[in-house]
């Protein structure tokens, strides 16, 4: 068994990963096809011949690329071994024993887990810190081995393996995808979704592979439980905030109301009694204990609406009714409620490919966002902070009406230049105008000790002591909203729950 967590800081444009898988599917679809036996499912199934070594060429090939879109490596040696020892154990209880794995921990918070072909297993930051307990990792872990066991990640790249997801406003603007894709959720790509009836499979064989390894089956349907609390929370949240969200696990694994019930009647069928099996849970909190929680430093970090870069040492403070979303490339803000239909995307870029000129840049940037089919007007030379500007508008169009369209451009070093391009309906210039100029002029220099003074979020394991409820506990989760329904649903707990002195919980707290 060839265990490998994988460490890889290549970054790759969407375009080049697309090409380049499309590249793999094209020699793929050019194989002879045969009836082959499933070993895992046993059922006969008609699909384009792949050898072992050919599917693990596929997954090799591309885990890079997946990688550089969903974070890289959590570079967290306790909790990358851990991942990888749990699945070793889990696969080598699986049809594919004699199948080299790879178990990967994503720098990400989005909550998802998914496979490619070959045996390559990922799951992230975000889905490790909704897990309660051993058993409901190896749950998950045990799930996505079914997808490759059943050869569910090979027959996906017999159709069609990656899609980004557009957030489109921008683009329909101005009539340019460029900008769709700058203000989408990041450019992350998303594996395409399993179908139900390979969803069922997977979640059977996962349950089968669990409890051959020892552990309670159970544990299944209570994470699929959790995932469902999670996904309301988000849905909830969304809601109250009038905001679109980034998908998660159950954008790439359908949900239907009665997965958690079959994967119940599934752990039944192996005749382990409910609580017959270990879960493992203090094993496992202390192993995720200080983990990272959100955005990574190094990526800079949200505190409400304000964007805090300390390596970096820039910041800035979005306007009401905003909702920052932080990705390796770009924040994004997005208007929500009176400001929905706004939004503005920040990134920055090196001045010395444009000879150091802020004007050069200005017109990179502006080309850039809008393939050159908008002229910018009104140009201006402006002080932000101590540090020169040029900014300029146009005028484009969208289902909704008419848009402001503004780019500034900011001289932060001789060599570096950063940038916000904004986004405006018309309508709501009058109300708007000046939460976005305000906007560009809460960008600003952090000095050497300002950049050390916001911290990163980190998971905490705590005791519950005598007295204590889910509602004076939540008072220490590290966020300005929500701070109860987040500490539920991160527990897997519900507001009728009664905690015991001694029990172990999970707090989200700052950094010290």
């Amino acid at each position: 068994m060839t265990l490998d967590i994988v460490k890889n800081n290549g970054l790759f444009a969407i375009k080049t990963l697309r090409q380049r898988v499309w590249g793999v599917l094209a020699l793929t679809l050019l194989l002879p096809a045969c009836m082959t036996t499933n070993p895992a499912t046993g059922k006969q199934e008609f699909t384009p011949f792949m050898s072992p070594a050919q599917e693990q060429a596929l997954g090799q090939q591309a885990h890079p690329q997946v990688m550089a879109e969903q974070g890289g490596v959590y570079e967290n040696d306790k909790i990358g071994g851990y991942v990888a020892a749990i699945g070793g154990r889990l696969a080598a209880n699986s049809e594919m024993k004699d199948q080299p794995f790879t178990f990967t921990v994503l720098n990400t918070p989005i909550v998802n887990a998914f496979a490619l072909p070959g045996g390559y297993i990922y799951v992230t930051r975000g889905i490790l810190a909704l897990f309660n307990d051993e058993a409901e990792m190896a749950s998950v872990l045990g799930h996505e081995i079914g997808h490759v066991t059943a050869r569910h990640t090979a027959k996906r790249y017999n159709q069609q393996i990656f899609t980004g997801l557009l957030a489109g406003v921008a683009g329909a603007a101005i009539g340019n995808a460029q900008v769709a894709e700058a203000l989408n959720y990041g450019g992350q790509l998303y594996l395409l979704g399993y179908s139900r009836d390979q969803e069922y499979q997977s979640d059977k064989l996962g349950v089968r592979y669990m409890s051959r390894t020892g552990y309670d089956p159970y544990a299944a349907a209570d994470m699929l439980d959790s995932l469902q609390r999670q996904d309301a929370l988000q849905d909830l949240i969304a809601k109250r905030e009038k905001s679109s969200r980034p998908p998660e696990f159950f954008s790439t694994h359908p949900n239907t109301a009665d997965r958690s019930a079959r994967a119940d009647a599934a752990a039944a069928k192996t005749g382990i009694s409910q609580g017959g099996k270990p879960r493992h849970r203090d094993a496992y909190l202390q192993a995720i204990d200080g983990m990272l929680y959100g955005d990574d430093p190094a990526q800079g970090f949200i505190r409400g609406r304000m964007f805090w870069h300390g390596p970096l040492r820039l910041t800035f403070t979005a306007p009401e009714n905003f909702l920052l979303l932080n990705t390796s490339e770009m924040v994004v803000g997005q208007g929500t409620g009176p400001a929905a239909g706004a939004a503005f995307a920040f990134s920055g870029g090196d001045l010395s490919s444009q000879n150091n000129a802020l004007a050069a840049y200005f017109s990179s940037v502006w080309q850039k966002y809008t393939g050159g089919k908008a002229t910018a007007q009104e140009m201006q030379q402006v002080d932000i902070n101590g540090m020169t500007a040029l900014t300029g508008v146009a005028i484009g169009q969208s289902k909704q009406g008419n848009v402001l369209v503004r780019l500034l451009a900011v001289q932060y070093s001789p060599e570096k230049a950063y940038h916000f391009f904004m986004i405006v309906p018309e309508a709501l210039q009058a109300s708007l105008g000046d939460d976005m100029k305000r906007l560009t002029y809460s960008f600003r220099k952090l000095t050497t000790d300002e950049a050390d003074d916001v911290k990163p979020l980190r998971i905490k394991i705590a005791t519950v002591q005598r007295g204590d409820t889910p509602t004076s506990l939540a008072r220490y989760m590290a966020f300005d909203k929500y701070k109860l329904e987040r500490f539920l649903t991160l527990n897997g707990l519900s507001e009728r729950s009664i905690l015991k002195a001694g029990q172990k919980v999970k707090l989200v707290v700052e950094e010290k």
